[in-house]
């Protein structure tokens, strides 16, 4: 058994139809979102590296506290 090293990149998206604008996800995950003027959320189109645990783990609360379950976290391959 080996150790599974975190390679690549993740993003956090956002489905602008299920979206009602709680602002939750601001809150939940503020380095990767914030809102704007009416509350919807302006999600960073900047990978974040898999190693980032702080930035992974704020995703993830993001994703499960969000009520519409209008976010995911996508990864982003670093194979060429």
């Amino acid at each position: 058994m080996g150790v599974r090293r975190r390679t690549g990149e993740f993003l956090l998206r956002v489905n602008p139809i299920l979206c009602d604008g709680f602002g939750h996800c601001a809150e939940l995950a503020p380095d990767l979102v914030s809102v704007d003027e009416w509350g919807y959320p302006i999600v960073t189109t900047r990978p974040t590296a898999l190693t980032d645990e702080n930035a992974l783990e704020s995703a993830h609360f993001a994703v499960r506290g969000c009520p519409r379950q209008a976010l995911a976290i996508l990864r982003v391959s670093d194979e060429s």
